[in-house]
């Protein structure tokens, strides 16, 4: 009798496409019990698992060489604590459905970052943020969360419970185990006040501890070969009583910021020449607007144009530093930069390997378009970042090594610890997780 051969796997691509692999197997597990004995299956067959999301890391935190665990049927709302403002959700939810799920029950997520596609385990596992002087990463408001250890047990953690696992796995980069299911400390529902504005970059570095200190939600954007940038606020308020017309949000958002830009994109990248005259025409085409929604349509909003990013946190004291250091790469690298440098700024927290663990943060994200040239821009934006005690987005494009990045985590060998008591075996090891924490 003739055996079939098994079809191969398809290849797997990130959102980005700067990452690809063609997984030995992939498993589409609906439980927790049924990650359990994959997990078991694996540890004993010495393979290799690693979860994966929707692909938004850049990095090749989630490549998956030999058995890739799709958590895409594991997004299910587990249950909702109205009065103490709690809910259970599976790991594989992605944001955009959780922001609604929780509007029914009249809850939201406290800070958001720009993007809502992500799931909510790769959201917490490489340490997403928004910005906001009060708020950390989105890590901070996990409550408590259900992990399966390489040796395929049930280990739950919080605050109370498994203490030290739950300082290291609410940002764990997949190291430590899958994570099935996850407790969010919400907010109730709340409605944000946007104003975005252009303005004179030395006029907002001059006036930046006000912004920051004065506003719920502060950012900006640079534009490259400029003195240009805009400044958003986001602010909370009783009423949506200022929403933008379904007209001026498809023309914003829709057309202005992904159709067009993109056209843009394209005419940079062929005719690179064009670059500084479409950033110095980007910047002074931005209009003034304020509008009001529901808080996670104001945090999150369309990104289709492709692209490769890095960010890096740093002390918020040495922002300008980094800022002044950003301008004469972009102006001596040999190609030009044609997406404009977005700059956060979160809260301290005490996640080990949060990139804000202990410290108030500045974060400098530099992002190119998709099959831009972009190795010697990011290279030597690290040099600075790391110079200045930066600390590398887990899910952004970096050169680190477990060696470099030891010095940046006080918790880092606290965080090993954990790993090598969870999964000694190394069953959730990738190249990526071996090059940031070794092997």
């Amino acid at each position: 009798m003739t055996r079939t051969a098994p079809a191969p796997t398809p290849t797997w691509s990130n959102w980005a496409g700067n990452q690809q692999v063609r997984p030995v197997r992939v498993t589409m597990p609906v439980s927790t019990d049924e990650v359990c004995v994959l997990v078991q299956d694996a540890a004993r067959e010495g393979r290799r698992v690693k979860p994966v999301g929707t692909g938004h890391s850049f990095t090749s935190a989630a490549v998956a060489e030999d058995i890739q665990v799709d958590l895409r049927r594991m997004s299910g709302l587990v249950s909702v604590d109205r009065e103490a403002r709690l809910a259970t959700v599976q790991a594989g939810i992605d944001l955009c459905r959780l922001n609604d799920e929780l509007a029914t029950h009249g809850l939201a997520m406290p800070n958001l970052g720009d993007i809502n596609v992500q799931t909510v385990a790769g959201a917490i596992s490489t340490g997403t943020h928004g910005t906001g002087a009060g708020y950390g990463c989105l890590s901070t408001f996990v409550e408590a969360l259900t992990l399966v250890t390489g040796a395929g047990e049930v280990l739950r953690c919080s605050a109370t419970e498994n203490p030290d696992v739950f300082a290291a796995a609410r940002v764990g980069i997949g190291a430590l185990g899958v994570i099935t299911e996850v407790t969010l400390r919400c907010a109730d529902a709340f409605v944000l006040r946007a104003h975005e504005t252009p303005a004179l970059l030395a006029d907002v570095l001059a006036s930046l501890d006000d912004r920051i200190g004065g506003n719920d939600h502060f950012e900006f954007y640079w534009y490259p070969y400029t003195d240009r940038v805009q400044a958003k606020t986001n602010n909370r308020v009783p009423l949506d009583d200022a929403p933008l017309s379904r007209f001026r949000a498809w023309l914003d958002d829709e057309f202005l910021s992904n159709t067009v830009y993109a056209g843009a994109c394209r005419l940079g990248r062929a005719i690179p020449a064009f670059v500084p005259a479409v950033q110095a025409v980007s910047a002074r085409a931005l209009t003034e607007r304020t509008y009001t929604a529901r808080s996670d349509r104001v945090f999150c909003t369309p990104r289709r144009v492709r692209f490769t990013e890095m960010e890096y946190g740093v002390p918020r004291a040495a922002l300008p530093e980094a800022l002044t250091a950003l301008q004469r790469i972009v102006a001596s690298l040999p190609f030009k930069v044609q997406f404009p440098v977005e700059i956060r700024f979160t809260a301290p927290d005490d996640i080990w390997l949060s990139h804000g663990y202990g410290r108030e943060s500045a974060y400098l994200a530099i992002h190119q378009y998709v099959g831009a040239p972009y190795e010697p821009y990011f290279r030597a934006f690290e040099r600075v970042a790391a110079s200045l005690g930066g600390r590398p987005h887990w899910g952004k494009l970096h050169y680190r090594d477990a060696d470099s990045l030891r010095p940046a985590y006080p918790r880092f060998d606290d965080f090993l610890t954990v790993r090598d008591r969870l999964d000694p075996s190394r069953t959730f090891q990738n190249d990526y997780t071996a090059r940031v924490l070794g092997a």
